[in-house]
């Protein structure tokens, strides 16, 4: 019995461990939400499950400007825009879209993908 309630123990500490190590992660992210937010006049967000991969995190600040992030699960992504304190829209579409502003650099690069336009750095 000792190895039963010993595997037990192992688990449970190894689960609070993941928790431990899941909530720094979080904190992580949501600093980097919120320092987004305080350089733009603030920021929504939307969470977009992205697989095995983990979800991204597509960040629109007031100012027009936006961001992303990769988060390695879903579930992090969900708790790091809650403890950065964001409003988080369920789709990226509708006037919560409209608000971003592309630059110089967007359009030049979608030409270049879409239209033949100039080449992406990297590109042969």
């Amino acid at each position: 019995m000792g190895s039963i309630l010993g595997m037990a123990d192992t688990q449970q500490v190894d689960a609070s461990t993941q928790d431990k190590k899941a909530e720094r992660g979080a904190a992580r992210f949501a600093k980097r939400i919120t320092a987004f937010a305080d350089a733009h006049g603030g920021a929504e967000g939307h969470v977009e499950y992205l697989g095995q991969r983990g979800a991204r995190i597509v960040l629109v600040g007031a100012d027009g400007a936006w961001g992303d992030l990769v988060a390695p699960t879903h579930a992090l992504a969900e708790r790091a825009v809650e403890r950065a304190g964001i409003t988080v829209h369920e789709s990226f579409d509708g006037e919560y879209a409209a608000r971003v502003r592309t630059g110089p650099y967007e359009w030049t690069r979608m030409a270049g993908i879409q239209v033949g336009g100039p080449r992406n750095p990297g590109q042969g």
